[in-house]
């Protein structure tokens, strides 16, 4: 499977995945922003880079243009949004369709968009978690392929939060993409996940804990 992964910051979850040993041809990493950190580290582990910049473009369309051509040039099989912080015209996501996968900060469908952390702490949930799903034209609601949960703490504030999700992100993240490479998941008819993959038996999940019996 070829790869090109879009980033527009460190590109953390990027270098999770550069990291994993997973059976994938990074084909290169792109971003919108020239500054994106994620570049350097890019070509650290040797994978091409690229920059499309939305600020030279006059709109939303020209700039979806000219990223599709450039990650046409490396023929992906796979397009991976790694914190690439772009929303997309539909246009675009139809010519990737099922074939261009995200991961979210929250536990979809609950916190789509922006400042999700914060957004859990004021909504006082218990669980909050991160996401790897398909990219669909409506912003965060794609198949959902993976998730993983964290406890939300009586004491968290938003990093501390943020900072124990992105430790999960590093996690499921990685083991999705293996999922696609090895041909175990697709996005099935009516939108809807098939992974072939073993079913481990799951407790529940309940916080805070229930009092011993």
């Amino acid at each position: 499977m070829r790869a090109v992964i879009l980033i527009s910051g460190r590109g953390s979850n990027m270098e999770a995945l550069l990291r994993a040993g997973l059976p994938v041809e990074f084909a290169a990493v792109i971003s919108n922003r020239p500054e994106a950190e994620g570049l350097a580290v890019a070509q650290g582990f040797g994978v091409a880079t690229a920059v499309v910049d939305h600020r030279g473009h006059v709109d939303r369309a020209s700039f979806d243009a000219a990223l599709a051509a450039e990650i046409d040039r490396h023929e992906p099989d796979l397009v991976i949004l790694a914190g690439f912080m772009r929303v997309l015209t539909e246009g675009f996501v139809r010519r990737y369709l099922g074939r261009m996968i995200n991961i979210h900060p929250a536990l979809l469908p609950s916190f789509p968009g922006l400042h999700t952390h914060r957004r859990a702490l004021e909504a006082g949930v218990k669980v909050h978690g991160c996401t790897v799903h398909y990219v669909t034209p409506e912003v965060d609601v794609g198949p959902i392929i993976i998730q993983a949960a964290v406890p939300v703490l009586p004491d968290d504030d938003e990093a501390g939060l943020a900072g124990r999700v992105l430790a999960q992100e590093h996690r499921i993240y990685p083991q999705a993409v293996r999922w696609l490479a090895e041909g175990r998941l697709s996005m099935g008819e009516a939108g809807r996940v098939d992974l072939r993959a073993p079913r481990e038996a799951m407790g529940p999940l309940v916080v805070p804990a229930l009092d011993s019996a």
